[in-house]
């Protein structure tokens, strides 16, 4: 019991991480991470908050991989792994907006600034990320989508992460076009978080975390 509640503690604790890495490569300015591509652009152009647009992308995700797993494909560990992502979902959208309470003083001065700000927020989104897979608690709707539709169409997991990614990015660039006139949220932030966190989370599970063997305790 005390192991269970350790882990849903050290996932809670890097969701909330997460969300705040999220906030940080906003506030730089320079484009969001692709997972958060879509929900910026809504944020900006409905009366939705960032975090309200996000927990609605992950419901709108999570009835998508419902689909993905009908017809007798999915097992009864899979739709409680899917259902289980609702009540995590809702929490990071609140931990997102609460965040954005908290940085939405921060003004970068200058561009070597808004990279300074992207780069903390890429480092601390890989360490969050690094917590929320050694917690081996749930795993959230974006990467549940992947994982399902890889199985579904017979893909590898990294080809189809890369469509799914490339998919909500050239979706953000349209619907915010077709909202505003203009693209927000897409830069050469977006690229940056995208290939930049991947390499950060090898990096630290492989030369922080484990030498630290914190798989004993999350």
């Amino acid at each position: 019991m005390k192991e269970i509640i350790v882990r849903y503690a050290a996932f809670t604790a890097g969701l909330y991480l997460l969300a705040f890495a999220i906030t940080l490569i906003v506030v730089a300015s320079l484009g969001v991470t692709p997972i958060s591509s879509i929900n910026y652009v809504l944020s900006l152009n409905t009366p939705m908050t960032l975090g309200t647009a996000t927990f609605a992308f992950n419901v709108l995700v999570i009835f998508l991989q419902f689909a993905l797993i009908s017809g007798g494909v999915g097992t009864r560990k899979d739709v409680f792994e899917i259902l289980l992502q609702i009540p995590f979902s809702f929490i990071f959208g609140i931990f997102i907006d609460i965040n954005m309470g908290i940085v939405s003083h921060i003004e970068p001065s200058g561009y070597l600034s808004c990279i300074a700000l992207l780069l903390l927020g890429c480092l601390l989104q890989a360490f969050a990320v690094v917590i929320e897979v050694r917690s081996n608690v749930v795993i959230m709707s974006a990467e549940g989508f992947v994982k399902y539709a890889a199985r579904r169409f017979h893909k590898e997991f990294g080809k189809m992460k890369v469509i799914f990614d490339a998919t909500l990015v050239i979706t953000a660039a349209i619907l915010s076009f077709v909202l505003s006139g203009h693209i927000d949220g897409v830069r050469e932030g977006t690229l940056i978080a995208a290939v930049l966190t991947g390499s950060l989370v090898s990096l630290i599970s492989a030369r922080i975390f484990t030498p630290l063997q914190l798989s004993r305790y999350i």
